[in-house]
């Protein structure tokens, strides 16, 4: 009988330890589950090893964004048509799930006891450990990427972002940069969503920078992807594997103001 070879958490945490990762890091983690090999226990020994590496005095935070879905109901107004609404079920960050396009792990983050979920639909967070509850507690609605996000708090904390086999275009850290940045025609977004509230639904009005597109006209649909390639190319970050899974790790600060500092050299003032 041939035995299988499976990454344990004892394995994950070795990984974790020798790519950087260290007892009180904050770390934020985007995890392309399959490409990490089979898992003994499942997602949730990542999660274990993580764990083990930032130890009790750390934390560990996914974007879970939500499974609303309802995108293709709003008018040129950003409002849902009457008819629909009380078919829409309403975010409740206790209960809604993950957007689905992020992979399992931040579901599974999520739904680990003791985990955290920040109140902004779209630019929502989960976060379990030492800073789980500052870092999720007060998230703004409008501006859900920009000052006093879990994002920003991130960069204040002097946070990390780790890559386990994810691509580099979805590094939701940038989103931040993106806000950050000092460039003109930046793409705004006005939606409805719906929040649970012990009263009842209620419906709000969100604003934003767009962050389905890039945020200005003539860059590139990756550009994400170039930034952090850039980043790593002079020399910045740590990459190794996580199990089978090529990994990144960045600190968020150094990152953000790379990003920021990209954007600004490669997005043309208007006339």
């Amino acid at each position: 009988m041939t035995v299988p070879h499976f990454h344990t958490r004892l394995s994950l945490g070795k990984d974790l330890q020798e790519l950087g990762l260290r007892a009180g890091d904050m770390v934020m983690v985007h995890a392309a589950i399959s490409t990490v090999g089979r898992l003994l226990s499942g997602p949730d020994v990542l999660i274990d090893a993580l764990r083990d590496a930032v130890g009790p005095s750390g934390t560990i935070v996914a974007y879970t964004d939500w499974n609303g879905a309802y995108d293709e109901l709003l008018d040129c107004d950003g409002r849902v048509p009457e008819e629909w609404r009380a078919h829409i079920a309403p975010f409740d960050p206790a209960l809604s799930r993950a957007i689905r396009d992020n992979g399992v792990f931040p579901e599974f983050l999520r739904t680990t006891p003791g985990a955290r979920r920040s109140a902004n639909p779209g630019g929502s967070v989960a976060a379990i450990g030492a800073r789980a509850e500052w870092l999720t507690a007060d998230h703004p609605l409008d501006y859900g990427y920009g000052d006093a996000s879990p994002l920003a708090k991130l960069v204040e904390a002097g946070g990390k972002v780790l890559m386990v086999g994810a691509p580099l275009d979805t590094m939701t850290l940038l989103h931040h940069a993106e806000h950050l940045t000092r460039i003109p025609g930046k793409r705004l977004r006005r939606y409805e969503a719906p929040f649970a509230t012990p009263a009842g639904v209620v419906w709000r009005m969100l604003e934003e920078f767009d962050t389905s597109e890039p945020v200005v006209d003539g860059l590139e649909s990756d550009y994400f992807a170039r930034i952090v390639t850039e980043f790593l190319a002079g020399g910045q970050g740590a990459q190794g594997p996580i199990g089978e899974a090529p990994s990144v790790l960045v600190d968020a600060a150094s990152i953000c103001s790379f990003a920021v500092a990209w954007l600004e050299q490669h997005v043309q003032p208007e006339n």
